[in-house]
């Protein structure tokens, strides 16, 4: 039996818009809610978020029967992490922070396995093979595992053309707040400026055949990115929808 189809990776490739929401909570009950909420694609955010492998393989699990995409943001772009996360059962990574091509070939070795990659091979006993009945998966795994990069700041932005032209890269994803705040706009992500570099990153990684991405924050960033063809978009997060939605609650009945 082979490994699983990456329905995620494969949506990239055929062009087909995705859209998706950030999860910060880590916790499992909070994303199998959110896997019922109709997304394409959840992130499990191992950068910002308090989780761990533990926390990230539980919210897989709990992805499971969700038709929602989990993918996995690791917290830095190291080989030992990606593979934790892919025995775990990630099949689609996010790398934060990748600033030149030597990187991302690196990262694209850490997804695969020998003698192309440098993965470690002990997915036998792993959640990846359904500990140990997905018999080829050795063999399959590569070809549906997903790797996209975060460009989020001057140097990246530099250095765009010669990340896109590494092999095996199936998107890229512009971090706008880490972006506008390099460029010395302290977060400022709708700054004319800053949308210009995104606009700008946008077009190139498409014309380069990568599926570009981004995270929208408010309807309006939302709207500009969504109008400037991002085709993997996430368009909200978890503890913000929380937060606003409780706000507003408390203000209506607060203020009566």
């Amino acid at each position: 039996m082979p490994a699983p189809k990456n329905t995620f990776k494969q949506a990239l490739a055929n062009g087909d818009r995705q859209i998706g929401c950030w999860m910060s909570f880590g916790e499992a009950a909070v994303a199998e809610i959110m896997g019922t909420c109709g997304f394409d694609w959840l992130v499990i955010d191992g950068e910002h978020a308090p989780n761990d492998i533990r926390s990230i393989r539980d919210q897989l699990m709990a992805l499971a029967a969700s038709a929602s995409h989990p993918v996995v943001r690791v917290p830095v772009g190291e080989t030992w992490i990606i593979k934790q996360v892919l025995d775990a059962g990630a099949q689609t990574v996010l790398v934060p922070i990748v600033e030149d091509a030597d990187q991302a070939r690196e990262l694209v070795r850490a997804c695969q396995y020998p003698p192309h990659g440098t993965r470690g091979v002990g997915a036998t006993a792993a959640r990846a093979t359904l500990f140990g009945t997905t018999s080829d998966y050795l063999q399959t795994a590569d070809q549906q595992i997903c790797l996209l990069l975060q460009v989020e700041n001057r140097k990246g932005i530099e250095n765009l053309d010669e990340i896109l032209a590494v092999p095996g890269i199936d998107g890229i994803f512009i971090g706008p707040a880490d972006l506008s705040t390099d460029m010395g706009h302290q977060g400022n992500s709708a700054h004319p400026e800053v949308r210009a570099v995104i606009a700008d990153a946008l077009a190139r990684i498409k014309a380069a055949g990568k599926a570009p991405g981004i995270l929208g924050t408010s309807p309006e960033a939302t709207q500009a990115y969504f109008d400037m063809g991002a085709q993997f978009l996430a368009v909200g997060i978890d503890v913000m929808l929380l937060a606003q939605s409780a706000r507003a609650l408390a203000t209506n009945w607060t203020s009566k």
